[in-house]
């Protein structure tokens, strides 16, 4: 089967794949300026919490992209299966996916928390439209 809503999915996951990319880029030199000595037995979080801030946002940004996302992708495989992944829904999911990428931009650039809040809250908004209209298909 290949349904339109699969190529947002796609351009999500390489999205994310980009911003992995982005902050092994920034990071391995901050750990070398640093001379960081990594140690396995140091609480998580704690060592890469002495890198700069801007360093860490491409992070922080990566594991927010593994969360909400993943309900995005379960969903839009379900729309496509349901034979719902066009119209409407195609153009959530490219609202979602542009919204989410807007959001990684400024958080990993940027960070103004109250411009992520909205980016975030407007793309869950979108979410839960194409939540709507899969609990229509299904019951």
């Amino acid at each position: 089967m290949n349904s339109p809503i699969l190529t947002p999915v796609v351009a999500l996951v390489a999205w994310s794949m980009v911003v992995w990319a982005w902050m092994y880029v920034t990071r391995i030199p901050a750990i070398r300026r640093a001379r960081m000595k990594l140690d396995p037995n140091a609480p998580r979080g704690e060592q890469m919490a002495t890198l700069p801030a801007s360093v860490r946002w491409k992070a922080d940004n990566y594991n927010h992209l593994m969360e909400q996302p993943t309900l995005f992708y379960a969903l839009a495989i379900a729309l496509a299966l349901l034979g719902r992944g066009t119209g409407t829904n195609l153009a959530l999911a490219w609202s979602y996916v542009g919204l989410r990428v807007v959001h990684s931009l400024v958080q990993a650039t940027w960070n103004k928390i109250e411009v992520r809040f909205s980016l975030f809250s407007l793309s869950s908004f979108v979410l839960i439209a194409m939540v709507v209209d899969a609990a229509r298909a299904v019951l």
